[in-house]
């Protein structure tokens, strides 16, 4: 078999060269990466120089294999809505232990044997054979991972690129691991602190619609029966259990119209920048949201930039991570101005959805160089406020529900017990 000359990157970032015997530059960047390396030029012994395999994706995707090797390592997975379901802690850990094995100094591809003989088989061991398949075959991490953007989106395929450029992945896949781990504790914290809130509103919701349609049409006999004009709050109620009672399937239909109607629109552009300009305007919830869009700003930005990630690409990526239209435009904007030469304090000094706090920490980190730093303090800053103001607001649902629920079980106590006095006062 030929020799091949490759030139790689180590786990360090540091340049190698060597020999290896293979049969093609396929197979030789196969077994480069097997060494541990990152390849960045494969070609052969003669000199004539062969496709680059395996560039730490600083060039875009990889170039499309043809020979049987490739075929045998690649693995067909379900297609999107399936089967392939990879929850976002999965992601996690994945993340979390292979930082850990390339500090440990495995090698690529053995790292990857370890994640999948660990993993209880299922949809993500699939995807991680598929992604070994493709390392095998002499693309990079980068690359494969960008194979999958529902499962890794465009922030952490760019920050493994970033990673593989400088050499310093296993820095940061750590920067990764800790990023998400910091949206899974803000993701359980707004979950938390909802859920009594919903549950408590639910039963009282069940709690009306029962008496409406249950307990309320059977004294409706008796009240009709009396013969006698009732008062006006025992016709409402009247009126309203029989309402409900017999167009229960219009109302139903109204709600799920309502709510399919909703959706179509907040999923046209135009729609979604309404809704969302609508959202940071509310009261009290608009500057909860602020905050919440602002954290996971500088959350985002702070670990794309502390990952390598270029400050403009970094803003490219963290504009569509933030959730809302509005702060996406304005980040873009932002992005405009950053590209012609301003600070980034500066250029986010032209909108107000960014908070003071965020753009004096900006300037703080840019006058210091430690920019990332800064940004993820600001962001820690954020999560425990909006934390403590969450759990003041749900603090406050349980007795505005009961205070709900009293007024509505003393309106129907009152109905039922005013034709009774009346009939007692007649008697009498």
């Amino acid at each position: 078999m030929p020799e091949f000359h490759y030139e790689a990157l180590d786990r360090y970032g540091k340049s190698t060269t060597g020999m290896i015997v293979a049969r093609d530059n396929s197979d030789a960047a196969v077994k480069v990466r097997a060494l541990g390396f990152y390849p960045v030029e494969v070609r052969n012994g003669g000199g004539k120089t062969a496709a680059p395999k395996a560039l730490p994706a600083a060039n875009g995707a990889a170039t499309a294999h043809k020979n049987g090797s490739t075929k045998k390592n690649s693995v067909a997975l379900p297609k999107s809505g399936q089967e392939r379901r990879v929850n976002r802690m999965q992601v996690l850990l994945f993340t979390r232990e292979r930082a850990d094995l390339l500090d440990a100094g495995l090698p690529m591809d053995r790292a990857f044997s370890v994640l999948i003989e660990q993993t209880d088989g299922g949809s993500f061991q699939n995807l991680l054979s598929a992604m070994q398949g493709d390392i095998r075959a002499g693309q990079s991490l980068s690359d494969a991972l960008n194979k999958f953007p529902r499962e890794f989106p465009p922030l952490y395929a760019n920050m493994v690129r970033a990673g593989e450029v400088s050499g310093k992945l296993a820095d940061v896949m750590l920067r990764l691991a800790d990023f998400q781990e910091k949206e899974q504790v803000r993701r359980s914290q707004v979950m938390s602190a909802l859920t009594y809130p919903l549950v408590l509103v639910s039963v009282a919701v069940l709690a009306i619609v029962f008496l409406l349609t249950f307990a309320i049409p059977r004294l409706a006999g008796v009240f009709h029966n009396l013969g006698k004009d009732l008062p006006l709050p025992t016709q409402v109620l009247l009126g309203t259990s029989g309402f409900v009672g017999k167009f229960w399937w219009l109302i139903l239909l109204v709600i799920f119209g309502a709510i399919y109607g909703f959706r179509f629109w907040t999923n046209t552009r135009q729609g979604r920048f309404a809704f969302d300009k609508f959202r940071l305007r509310l009261p009290i919830l608009g500057k909860l949201h602020q905050k919440m869009v602002s954290s996971r700003l500088v959350r985002t930005l702070g670990t794309l930039l502390g990952g390598g990630v270029p400050i403009l690409e970094a803003m490219d990526i963290a504009a569509v991570a933030l959730g809302n239209v509005v702060a996406e435009e304005a980040l873009n904007e932002a992005r405009g101005g950053v590209r012609q030469g301003e600070t980034l304090n500066h250029a986010m000094d032209r909108s107000t959805i960014f908070l003071p706090v965020v753009r004096h920490m900006a300037a703080v980190g840019e006058e210091t160089g430690r920019l990332p730093n800064m940004l993820l303090r600001t962001a820690d800053t954020l999560d425990f406020e909006v934390d403590s103001a969450l759990r003041r607001m749900t603090s406050l649902v349980e007795p505005l529900v009961v205070l709900f629920m009293g007024v509505f079980v003393g309106f129907v106590v009152m109905s039922i017990l005013l034709p009774i006095f009346q009939i007692n006062t007649m008697v009498k």
